[in-house]
């Protein structure tokens, strides 16, 4: 009996369902659920009502109080997910509290041995991470209605009315809008392997199509995020227990480790989409701290996504064989991929100065009546713990290094 042909497109499904890689939304998860079983109301009542118990001075309190149970009945990977956004959420209000530096360094272990063996589970780290608060903590308000920023909304919200909202649904929208060059990358390969000119070319642009889309939609943080709000107060809750003065030991997790553990809040960098454009454009991170703080980040992306990430590290070279082709259009094509990701970048770098440089500076003048005085490193660094815009630098310039000449 003759075996049915598996076509292209049929095989890019298969593979990008294997990573865990939705055709709507990318990376994000599909279609996140809202309630957990009964054992567990209590957290989902602390989570949603964070702002109101953190006014009320009650959240630690209210925390404290919660009976340990274990995660046994929390059954398949959305209900997990769930859990850990809603323990995330619980474990930075714990933490941070009002914001005003009255810090917890031990989480206690009702929350901690539930929230550790949860992470394990996931292999996550218990922390809140990119892909807890972007990437599975959205619903639509209309089930049936359009994903557009009208539409949509997050499960749970920090202190700092909608700044959370709007920081955390842009993300997940230029996610979305960037998704298109995620599902692109298997015909890359495939186009390559076959040495399929024509076939590449449409997918780089296609890639390339899809990054202009992504900038648009990052342009309206503008609209939905105040800066002085996102930094003085959204920030605070996002921020780690890394290379933060703050918590200089670490958070010790009661129960389950007898010392302190260091782990990064979430950051842009635990976005599996630029991580898997460079590994595929043959963009190179490879000495520094910057390429440093891109490999640790890939610990905090799930498992699936960080396996794809892998594989593309063996799949073959797009970058040498456009170059080896030597055809004028393909270079182009490559070109404009890399051209849109430099624009990202850039566009990135100028959202930070505004929303943590430019707060930062107005802040320390406040404080010290000077108009001059500049914030130090460590007033700049991002809530995974690195100094951002040398980062942010150091990723562009690696990105601009990438372009062939000639094209």
């Amino acid at each position: 009996m003759a075996h049915s042909k598996i076509s292209p497109t049929e095989s890019s499904r298969r593979i990008l369902e294997e990573y865990h890689i939705d055709e709507g939304v990318g990376f994000a998860l599909p279609h996140p659920l809202e309630e957990l079983p009964p054992a567990f109301s209590a957290w989902i009542r602390i989570a949603r009502n964070l702002p109101a118990l953190i006014e009320n001075g009650q959240l630690r309190e209210e925390v404290e109080k919660l009976p340990t149970v274990s995660i046994d009945e929390l059954k398949g990977h959305r209900l997990q997910r769930l859990a850990h956004l809603a323990l995330g959420y619980i474990t930075m209000a714990y933490v941070w509290n009002r914001g005003d530096g009255d810090i917890r360094k031990v989480l206690p272990r009702n929350i901690a041995v539930p929230y550790c063996s949860l992470s394990d589970k996931l292999e996550l780290p218990p922390i809140l991470s990119y892909a807890d608060c972007v990437l599975a903590n959205w619903k639509k308000k209309d089930p049936n209605g359009p994903m557009t920023y009208e539409n949509m909304d997050i499960l749970f919200s920090f202190p700092g009315g909608d700044c959370g909202k709007g920081f955390f649904l842009v993300s997940l929208l230029v996610e979305i809008a960037a998704s298109p060059a995620i599902q692109a990358i298997p015909t890359v390969f495939s186009a390559v392997q076959n040495q399929d000119q024509k076939a590449l070319e449409k997918a780089l642009g296609d890639i390339a199509s899809s990054l202009k889309d992504a900038k648009e939609y990052f342009k309206r943080m503008h609209d939905f995020v105040d800066p002085d709000q996102f930094f003085n107060v959204l920030r605070i809750y996002l921020s780690g227990w890394k290379s933060n003065p703050k918590l200089a030991e670490g958070l010790l997790y009661e129960g389950v480790w007898d010392t302190p553990r260091k782990f990064s809040g979430g950051s842009a960098g635990q976005s599996s989409i630029f991580q898997c454009l460079d590994v595929l454009l043959g963009i190179e991170h490879t000495t520094g701290e910057a390429a440093e703080f891109l490999q640790e980040m890939r610990k905090y992306m799930p498992p699936a996504h960080r396996s794809f990430l892998c594989s593309l590290e063996e799949g073959p070279s797009v970058r040498e064989f456009v170059i080896s082709n030597g055809d004028k259009d393909l270079k182009k094509a490559y070109n404009e991929c890399v051209n849109s990701l430099i624009s990202l970048r850039k566009f990135h770098l100028a959202i930070v100065h505004e929303y943590i440089m430019s707060p930062a500076k107005k802040q320390l003048q406040l404080k010290s009546g000077s108009k001059t005085e500049e914030p130090s490193k460590m007033e700049n660094r991002g809530t995974g713990g690195t100094n951002v815009i040398d980062f942010l630098k150091s990723v562009r310039d690696a990105t601009e290094k990438a372009l062939l000449s000639n094209a």
